[in-house]
């Protein structure tokens, strides 16, 4: 047996790995014996690598409740924190408790102030697009999910009635985020099939390489509105699909992470920083449900 360290790099071309692959197994302690030596991660030659061919005890524990209806548990708990935060980053005001509400009892209830249609629309919807993400978790994401993602988001909405708007379709007019101009709309089938083919190309997938993917899906912003909930979703699925802690990005993180965005060709540390901690906090809700990951 082979107990030599080996440079991350190596250990990562004798298994037809990327280097960020790697670093994330290190990181999420998936490699026994590997030792971090400042940035860099030396790991056992013969280390075997982790054994992602059995279903996540967290898609697992989301698929039986979602089958099942159950209440008060993590499929529950990530149903109306994930729609609440996601929503409320693209400036939905309804409440955490509205959300709460619009999903336990299909209503909204009593409220004091002026509520947007769009918004219980649009919340309702998130829900079903959770769902979907769940069901198909560990399919290769491809241009058709991807569609129907946004179908599901803007089903039933003002923006649906919009002919110039095509719910469910690429964007037909030009588009920007955060003041930075996107990818004109006749180049977005080429950019996404490149994307798309180079993503799913790789062996396996690191949390690093799925928010290059988040940060890259935003600069071609492919829809005309919805592509940042999309992209969260798409986060979500992925991490399901490599047996990475997913994460929810809440309002007190809104802030750095449209920075990581911002900032993810110079820094990358930042969003990186901002998904961890992110992460750590969907963790303990893990550890109180006493699902492993």
């Amino acid at each position: 047996m082979d107990m030599r360290l080996v440079p991350e790099e190596e250990y990562a071309a004798n298994h037809g790995l990327t280097v960020q692959t790697v670093r994330g197994y290190c990181a999420e302690g998936k490699l026994p014996g590997a030792v971090q030596e400042g940035e860099m991660w030396r790991i056992p030659a013969d280390a075997p690598l982790p054994d992602e061919t059995e279903h996540s005890p967290l898609l697992v524990a989301l698929r039986e409740q979602m089958e099942s209806k159950m209440r008060g548990g993590i499929y529950h708990r990530t149903q109306i924190d994930l729609t609440y935060n996601s929503n409320l980053i693209e400036g939905s005001r309804l409440s955490k408790e509205q959300t709460r509400y619009i999903y336990e009892t299909n209503t909204i209830g009593i409220t004091d102030e002026a509520v947007s249609v769009d918004d219980i629309i649009e919340t309702t919807n998130h829900f079903r697009c959770i769902d979907f993400v769940i069901e198909h978790a560990e399919e290769p994401l491809t241009e058709e999910m991807i569609k129907r993602l946004h179908a599901l988001l803007k089903a039933g909405t003002s923006d649906a009635d919009r002919p110039w708007f095509a719910v469910g379709e690429y964007k037909l007019l030009p588009n920007e985020v955060g003041g930075k101009e996107t990818t004109a709309p006749e180049d977005v089938p080429a950019a996404m099939r490149a994307l798309l083919q180079e993503y799913t190309g790789k062996r396996r997938v690191s949390l690093e390489e799925i928010l290059d993917f988040h940060y890259r899906l935003e600069m071609i912003h492919p829809f005309q509105d919805g592509n940042d909930r999309i992209g969260r979703l798409i986060i979500f699925k992925e991490c399901l699909a490599h047996h990475i802690v997913p994460f929810i990005i809440t309002e007190e993180l809104k802030m750095y992470y449209h920075r990581g965005l911002d900032r993810w060709e110079e820094v990358r540390g930042y969003l990186l920083d901002t998904c961890l901690t992110a992460q750590d906090r969907y963790r303990a809700i893990l550890d109180y449900f006493r699902i492993t990951y």
